[in-house]
């Protein structure tokens, strides 16, 4: 037999000390047979006989005692052989305690250390040591049964905890399909997909297969959001751009019409175009700011022109009532005695009437009024002269209708001879005969 290779002897490891039991499905801590040191006395498990081989003494459990052959020294005295296959052992004596320390103190996985403790029972069976292999199979069995209860608890939780992160990955997957489906809450949801996304990640214990399944259901729902987001954001792009560019065009009309003298008219157009204005949408912030700036500085601009031209008319009328405001003083005092001056008198009144132009609107009925009373006196007084006048109502329709003759050829004469005034004049005068000459016409039927 090869002699095996020689080491040093190590020191004599510490005796197990007691440990904690973590506690059983059954509430009974579990108990872990103690193991002795060979190295301490080797002598106690084993023998080296004189052709060099290595017999390891096994006890049984009905007391009988068997040898085994573990190895052969050829290397020194029987007293170092049986030491080297000493330490042999108490290496294989700590793995147990490390395996019962990790169990003990529930520091590692139950399922890795009863593979462990599996493999190093299997190595134990035909293993070259000399120590208490039997005290040792027996710790060994104990870790191997603890590890399977301990392993059958653990899986229990590990069970429940995955049910627990599958309801809570089920639970993110219901509100983003709400959220996906549902919502208008634009950043609201996406803030909350974002975390959602970081809660998942949080959640684990769950199979590769099953957690793959539920990220397709969630990332469905994000996409599905996406596109919802994204479509929504695109229309309110193209209704931003529509928007923009139907502002541009109000705008550019409102511009085109700030020099506008046509003042009713444009100012109502104004006042429709702001109403276009406010159905034509919003745009970006910057920009509609923009156009609104040009929009309401075109209107401003025109409503300023107007409010100076209105002021300087509205000057122009309120003078033009004082005018009228005299003349009409002046017309009151038109002698009636002669009716033949009254009438040229009134006729005066009536041209500078005309020549002095427009009052203020409120006031024009008022005036319009006054100056027919004027006339209305006037009028009075010839009516009168006229039924004074000769009793012969034919010679007076003759007489009548010889002043409108008069009249008439004075106005066409005057018209020939490009003389506008006293055309105009004779045709006033031929007008007033014509009443008359109805009247008294009228009278003679």
């Amino acid at each position: 037999m090869t002699p095996p290779t020689v080491t040093p002897p190590a020191a004599p490891a510490a005796t197990t000390p007691p440990a904690t039991p973590a506690p059983t499905p059954d509430g009974a801590p579990p108990t872990f047979p103690s193991v002795p040191a060979a190295a301490g006395d080797p002598g106690r498990w084993g023998r080296v006989d004189d052709e060099g081989t290595v017999w390891l003494r096994v006890e049984g459990p009905d007391g009988a005692v068997t040898e085994r052959a573990v190895g052969s020294w050829q290397a020194g005295d029987a007293t170092e052989g049986l030491a080297h296959f000493a330490l042999r052992f108490d290496d294989l004596r700590t793995e147990a305690d490390l395996l019962v320390r990790r169990l003990t103190s529930g520091r590692g996985e139950a399922r890795a250390t009863l593979r462990s403790a599996t493999t190093l029972r299997e190595r134990l069976t035909d293993a070259a040591v000399v120590g208490d292999v039997a005290g040792l199979a027996a710790r060994l069995d104990a870790v191997v049964a603890a590890a399977e209860q301990a392993d059958e608890v653990e899986r229990a939780a590990r069970a429940g905890a995955r049910e627990e992160a599958v309801a809570h990955k089920e639970a993110l997957i219901a509100e983003a399909e709400a959220l996906a489906e549902e919502t208008t809450r634009w950043k609201h949801a996406g803030d909350r997909f974002a975390a959602m996304v970081e809660e998942w990640k949080a959640v684990t214990g769950i199979d590769r297969r099953t957690d793959d399944a539920l990220w397709k259901r969630f990332s469905r729902a994000r996409e599905t959001f996406a596109r919802r987001r994204g479509a929504h954001f695109a229309e309110l792009d193209r209704a931003r751009t529509a928007a923009k560019a139907r502002k541009e065009e109000l705008v550019a009309e409102a511009e085109a019409l700030t020099d506008s003298e046509d003042w009713g008219p444009t100012a109502g157009r104004y006042k429709e175009l702001m109403a276009e204005w406010k159905a034509a949408g919003r745009t970006s912030k910057d920009a509609d700011d923009a156009l609104w700036a040009r929009f309401r500085g075109a209107q401003d601009t025109f409503f300023a022109r107007r409010s100076e031209t209105f002021s300087a008319r509205d000057a122009e009328f309120i003078g033009n009532a004082t005018a009228k405001e005299a003349l009409l003083a002046e017309a009151a005092k038109i002698d009636l005695s002669d009716v033949d001056a009254a009438r040229a008198a009134l006729r005066d009144v009536q041209e500078r009437w005309d020549a002095i132009g427009k009052v203020p609107r409120e006031r024009v009925r008022e005036f319009a009024a006054r100056l027919k009373e004027v006339e209305d006196r006037v009028r009075a007084a010839v009516d009168r002269r006229w039924q004074a006048a000769d009793p012969e109502t034919e010679a007076r329709v003759a007489q009548f209708r010889s002043r409108v003759e008069g009249y008439e050829a004075q106005a066409a004469k005057a018209t020939a001879a490009g003389d506008h005034r006293r055309a105009k004049e004779a045709e006033r005068q031929a007008a007033q005969w014509r009443e008359w000459l109805a009247a008294a016409e009228q009278a003679t039927r």
